[in-house]
């Protein structure tokens, strides 16, 4: 097992403090984040420097971005040995309508789409949307 300081040396991140912070807090959640749950954490630090912390790790496919379709961009660890890369590491959200968290469902991969001659796949974004286990109460 890496430590954190090994997998941010591997993706050519410099180690800093507050980078090993960001990577700590992201990993300790079980659901996607916003900047805001980032600031939040950390009032102290400085909001440039929060940001361009997230904006290196989704970069280097640290992070990756999530739009869930509620206008507020989140971001959630990318799973060991992902790049980010639409024809093998896109997985399916889901988005819970009562408590509004976003979870990685990191076991089900979004197949492989073909698009039509011409066209060129950038990203694909595949959330579910319902209630989660916790707010279903099963």
């Amino acid at each position: 097992m890496k430590t954190i300081e090994q997998l941010l040396e591997s993706k050519n991140i410099r180690v800093t403090a507050m980078r090993l912070l960001i990577y700590k807090f992201l990993a300790e959640k079980q659901v996607a984040v916003t900047l805001s749950d980032i600031e939040n954490a950390f009032e102290k630090a400085d909001r440039t420097t929060l940001y361009r912390t997230v904006k290196t790790f989704e970069e280097k496919a640290i992070v990756h971005q999530i739009d869930d379709g509620t206008g507020i961009t989140k971001y959630a660890l990318c799973e060991k040995g992902c790049n980010c890369e639409i024809e093998t590491d896109l997985h399916l959200h889901f988005h819970c309508n009562n408590c509004n968290v976003t979870i990685c469902l990191t076991e089900h991969k979004i197949p492989q789409i073909k698009v039509p001659d011409g066209f060129i796949s950038e990203d694909i974004n595949l959330v579910i949307k319902g209630v989660c286990d916790k707010c279903s109460g099963l």
